[in-house]
């Protein structure tokens, strides 16, 4: 199983809505430990979906239209899933 590495942040994803029924299970309220080395439980097409914006926050960079460091992000498998990813340190 990867891990982060030690030194590195890991970052808050939460999930904040789910229409229908997500196959791999997602649960509104759901908060997940996310990296760019541990996807944390996300299903792997959520995670390859939003890896350039975890990248950018995992090596300092900003995200101009992310509100006070949050951003909101979509399911690619028809906007099922909702989930709010944030610089916040998630809870280990």
């Amino acid at each position: 199983m990867a891990v982060t590495p030690e030194g590195q942040e890991t970052f808050k994803a939460v999930v904040k809505s789910v229409e229908g029924h997500c196959g791999a299970g997602h649960q509104e309220g759901q908060e997940l430990s996310l990296s760019c080395w541990d996807c944390g439980g996300l299903c792997g097409f959520f995670f390859h979906d939003i890896f350039h914006y975890l990248s950018v926050y995992q090596f300092g960079g900003q995200i101009p239209w992310a509100r006070d460091g949050v951003l909101t992000l979509k399911c690619p498998d028809r906007n099922i899933v909702t989930l709010e990813l944030s610089r916040a340190q998630a809870e280990q």
